[in-house]
């Protein structure tokens, strides 16, 4: 026994798989190296089996190694196996096998298979026969979530079940709710799933086919769609005037409104409602109905043919655009929410500052069209005013110039002037 070392490892190993033992010597002798097995039997002296055992099967025997293969692991095969070195005094280490279990079976189960939105189901996942325990994660969809889980333990083996509390909404609705399980014997991911069945009241939505343009005018034509999504799927769809009876002209087919030849008497709310089993819910269009397109004036070169003069056609063609311009840019409604549940600060801020924005670009519009209608006048009138003095002759008369020629000096001339010389020939000077 001077200086012999006997020394082995642990080995952990998943049931079903193959676990190795081996019994080394440092600065071996030649001395027997035997194992033995958790009861005390013995498994291989040198290289000789006693334990009639085929599962084990040497796979290196020398005089400083026993390495033995048990195949086909089993829990039962758990346990200390030993190895023993006849020296003197005889020497022995120990070795531990560990055995792994993953989850004999992963089964998840809904409370519901359908459930209403707004409702709050528990989902129970549960993996049997592992060891040791099993960790259970959930998630929805990518979400991961967080459930409550137990453990039970039964004959070394240990069964997890967790609970998941889960409110759904209609986004919901086709979504996976997955039951992952993390044990060392599994590689990969096991998971089982289900998918979440979520019935929801209807979505309504009003879509304008037609005018293109989207500006309603007297005379168009006005058709509506009414857009409804739910679970399940509407069955009943009807078109109301808020506070008024629908006209007269209107024409009702399934979801579509259509109503020809518009005016101003068809102003007003129009309500889109949709029903199912689960609730009901509806969609306002704001009908407003505008005056009939502007007519364009003729060519300012057309009426100057006809003897009107240049300035006054142009000033009429600045009125016409600035008539022109303060025709609304905006088509004459107001797309509002679903139903009243749904109507927040959000949606009617966005109406107001839509309305007031609408406002403002006509104000702006008439603004600057009476801008430019006042400095074109002032424009015409200078061209005029200066025309006129242009060709405006002045005149004036000094006493010096009034009987000057027949005046010997400048004296003489004054007297003739203050004298009244009628027949003299007056001078006139002239000023431009």
């Amino acid at each position: 026994g001077d200086g012999q070392n006997l020394f082995t490892k642990d080995v952990t190993v998943i049931e079903g798989e193959v676990a190795t033992i081996s019994c080394q010597v440092n600065k071996s002798d030649d001395s027997v190296i035997q194992l033995l097995n958790p009861n005390r039997q013995t498994i291989y002296f040198r290289d000789f089996r006693p334990l009639k055992d085929s599962r084990f099967q040497l796979l290196n025997f020398s005089s400083s190694e026993l390495k033995v293969s048990l195949t086909n692991v089993s829990i039962s095969d758990e346990g200390r196996y030993f190895c023993q070195l006849y020296t003197d005094p005889p020497q022995e280490s120990y070795t531990t096998i560990t055995v792994l279990v993953p989850p004999r079976n992963l089964m998840i189960d809904i409370q519901k298979d359908t459930a209403v939105e707004g409702e709050e189901i528990e989902v129970n996942c549960t993996a049997m026969a592992s060891k040791p325990a099993t960790t259970i994660r959930w998630f929805k969809g990518n979400t991961e979530l967080k459930g409550k889980s137990e453990v039970e333990e039964w004959s070394d083996m240990y069964t997890v079940t967790s609970q998941l509390m889960l409110k759904v909404h209609k986004e919901d609705d086709g979504v996976p709710v997955i039951c992952q399980v993390e044990h060392p014997a599994v590689t990969g991911n096991l998971q089982t799933q289900r998918y979440l069945e979520v019935q929801y009241k209807p979505q309504v939505h009003i879509q304008m086919t037609y005018p293109l343009q989207g500006l309603t005018r007297e005379g168009d034509a006005l058709k509506l769609t009414c857009e409804a999504i739910g679970k399940p799927q509407p069955v009943m769809i009807s078109w109301v005037r808020v506070d008024d009876e629908m006209p007269q002209h209107a024409v009702l087919s399934g979801p579509n409104l259509f109503i020809n030849n518009l005016n101003k008497t068809d102003n007003g709310t129009y309500r889109c409602e949709a029903s199912n089993i689960v609730g009901s819910a509806h969609s306002d269009y704001m009908l407003y109905v505008y005056d009939p397109p502007t007519t364009i004036p003729p060519p300012a070169s057309q009426l100057t043919r006809e003897g009107t003069p240049t300035c006054t056609v142009g000033l009429l063609s600045m009125l016409s655009y600035t008539t022109a311009t303060t025709e609304p840019a905006v088509h004459g409604l107001t797309q509002l929410p679903n139903s009243a549940e749904e109507l927040d600060s959000e949606d009617l801020s966005d109406s107001r500052a839509g309305e007031e924005g609408s406002i403002r670009a006509v104000d702006h519009a008439v603004i600057g069209g009476v801008v430019a209608v006042v400095v074109f006048a002032m424009l015409c009138l200078l061209i005029i005013l200066g025309r006129y003095f242009a060709r405006h002759k002045g005149t004036y008369f000094t006493h010096e110039a009034k009987g000057a020629d027949d005046a010997a000096d400048a004296d003489t001339a004054i007297i003739n002037a203050e004298g009244g010389q009628n027949n003299s020939e007056e001078k006139k000077e002239y000023f431009i």
